[in-house]
C-alpha cells in the first residue's frame, strides 16, 4: 500500500502536552528528547506535534532488558558469623 492510497491510515498527532503525558514526563524533558534527536517532532508554524506511532516506538525503544539493572541494587551483604 502506498502512502497516497485513500485507504492509508491517517496520521494521528499528539500535542506536546499529550505526548509528555503519554510518556509520563514533563514537557521540559520532552523538549530535551526532541532537541537531542531522540524523539522526532514536527513544527507547523508555532505549533509542535508528534506522531502517535513514533511516540509509541520511542517507548518501546526505551524498554529495559532483563539483567541490565544489577548496578542499581547492591548485593546482599554477607551475614556475620555468630
Amino acid at each position: 500500500m502506498s502512502p497516497n492510497d485513500a485507504n492509508a491510515d491517517p496520521i494521528r498527532w499528539l500535542s506536546t502536552a499529550e505526548a509528555a503525558n503519554r510518556l509520563g514526563i514533563t514537557p521540559r524533558t520532552l523538549y530535551r528528547f526532541i532537541d537531542e534527536g531522540q524523539l522526532p517532532a514536527y513544527r507547523f508554524g508555532r505549533v509542535i506535534r508528534l506522531k502517535t506511532h513514533e511516540v509509541d516506538q520511542f517507548i518501546e525503544a526505551c524498554r529495559i532488558e532483563p539483567g541490565t539493572l544489577e548496578h542499581l541494587y547492591p548485593e546482599a551483604a554477607p551475614s556475620e558469623p555468630t
